[in-house]
């Protein structure tokens, strides 16, 4: 462009009428937590990611801050901590990373199995696939032990399968999202260990984590992998994964390179060892907006009312409330035996001659979101409801309530189709 048309224009610009300026502290303020309401929006019922409470979302809200900032490092660092609380786990090694909670498949394939290795996954739903096909990914020999839809895999099935051959490492689903089962976590921990102590006990707790009683120490698991969306009660994106003293020295002990880079504990170790102890590192960035949300739920979860044990007995009440309403109305569930049925979800067939647009959508209607089904073999022929977090803990709210009446009313409905 010639100087003399920038001349031409210039004036234009000059004329254009001066916007007020707006005081700092007014334009950029943000309202107090005490302040903060979340906008009116349909309750949201799946098994994840589940409604999250107003401090929480408050929170995730900070303005930007550097994940090396004095102000942020005790935050990561708390949350390492309390992390530990919600397993009941006084040695495990938390890895707060950026990811999902698939993050976690990475993390233990890439780590803690070798090439060649073998592996044997307890199937109880969609998930066990899943884990299967990642673990096959990173070079693993996988085999499965597969329960029928609805049951969980039994504990003489596992003890042949371990006496048959060596495993580096055991996995299973405490609660698979896709058929609401929950697998018996403490049992299956104690017959690794009298059958093949030296495996490693690998629980996929995406589901479960503060929505199921889990106690790491005491009954001897390697390794819980979760997230921050569901019993966690935080938005989604961050990849939570605990790992045993045993598991830390089985990785350290490898004798083949980590095949992962951004999955590497021997990158990610160091940092979290960092924040732990007050003081910044770098490998990558973690999510600082998110590890705020976290830390106001984790301080909810383990330093507020209701406690730790209160919230599972909560959890347990809401979900006999939600099955013994559909027991009442005639309807199955997905799980065959009720002692293996999560807490923190439930997974429904419907009825004969009843199909989704008959639930889903009214219910969608009424402003309450549930889930359709996911196991492949029974897609079409069930739906779920999460129940866990905020909805469950604070009566206040009125999510339970609102939601067992509308279930009652669209429920009765389809059945008088």
């Amino acid at each position: 462009m010639s100087r003399t048309l920038v001349s031409s224009l210039w004036p234009t610009f000059t004329h254009l009428p001066r916007l007020p300026r707006l005081p700092f502290h007014r334009a950029f303020a943000m309202t107090s937590r005490d302040d903060f309401k979340q906008a009116p929006h349909k309750l949201l019922v799946i098994p994840g990611p589940i409604e999250v409470a107003d401090e929480v979302l408050f929170a995730n809200a900070h303005p930007s801050m550097s994940h090396v900032s004095p102000d942020f490092i005790p935050v990561f660092g708390d949350c390492i901590r309390m992390t530990r609380e919600v397993l009941y786990t006084k040695e495990g090694q938390p890895f707060l990373i950026s990811g999902s909670g698939t993050l976690g498949w990475d993390q233990v394939a890439a780590n803690l199995v070798e090439p060649g290795e073998n592996v044997l996954v307890l199937h109880s739903g969609y998930f066990g696939d899943s884990f299967t096909e990642c673990l096959e990914t990173y070079g693993a020999k996988v085999d499965q032990v597969k329960a029928e839809i609805g049951a969980a895999v039994e504990q003489q099935e596992i003890e042949t399968a371990l006496k048959a051959k060596k495993y580096k490492a055991i996995t299973f689903t405490h609660v698979d999202t896709s058929t609401g089962v929950l697998s018996d976590a403490k049992t299956i921990a104690e017959t690794v260990r009298r059958v093949s102590p030296e495996t490693l006990v690998i629980m996929d707790g995406v589901c479960s984590v503060a929505s199921e009683e889990i106690k790491m120490d005491d009954w001897d698991i390697d390794v819980v992998l979760t997230a921050s969306q569901k019993g966690l009660g935080t938005p989604p994106g961050l990849s939570i994964l605990v790992a045993s003293k045993n598991a830390i020295k089985t990785f350290e002990a490898r004798k083949t390179p980590v095949t992962s880079y951004y999955s590497s504990w021997k990158k990610w170790l160091p940092i979290m060892k960092a924040y732990e102890n007050g003081s910044g590192a770098y490998f990558a960035t973690p999510p600082v907006n998110l590890i705020y949300a976290f830390h106001a739920s984790l301080s909810q979860i383990t330093r507020s009312s209701p406690s730790l044990e209160e919230r599972f007995k909560l959890h347990k009440q809401v979900s006999q409330k939600i099955k013994g309403l559909a027991a009442e109305l005639g309807i199955k569930q997905v799980p065959l035996d009720s002692n293996y049925a999560a807490n923190g979800m439930t997974a429904l067939y419907f009825p004969a001659g009843v199909t989704a647009s008959d639930i889903v959508g009214p219910l969608g209607k009424k402003g309450i979101i549930v889930a359709g089904g996911l196991h492949t073999a029974i897609k079409d022929k069930y739906f779920r409801i999460g129940h866990m977090g905020v909805t469950v803990v604070d009566e206040k709210r009125g999510d339970v309530d609102n939601l067992v009446s509308s279930l009652r009313e669209i429920l009765t409905a389809a059945l008088q189709k």
